[in-house]
């Protein structure tokens, strides 16, 4: 019996609109705010979606580096983070918990 194939899922793949982008940020932001490596993972998610080499050069930073900030053991600076979000269209909220 032949086994089924499967394929890696990346949410990458799944963000094709910018308000799909922001939610996904948002659901991050909002269910998990002390997991600084998952937030700065979504980034880097939505930065491959957008074309990881293009957000860096928009963002005045290497791809090397980028990938490497918005990896699972990456250590972004906010000053990072910030400008991420920004080349990437979006803005990080804040209200009182």
């Amino acid at each position: 019996m032949k086994q089924p194939r499967t394929i890696p899922y990346d949410v990458a793949d799944q963000l094709r609109t910018p308000e799909e982008m922001a939610e996904y940020l948002e659901a991050w932001l909002t269910e998990a705010p002390e997991d600084v490596a998952g937030i700065a993972g979504a980034l880097g998610d939505i930065a491959r979606a957008k074309g990881m080499s293009a957000v860096a050069r928009q963002a005045g930073l290497s791809r090397e580096s980028l990938y490497k900030a918005l990896s699972e053991n990456g250590n972004p600076s906010l000053a990072t983070v910030l400008k991420v979000a920004k080349t990437l269209g979006l803005r990080l909220h804040a209200k009182v918990a």
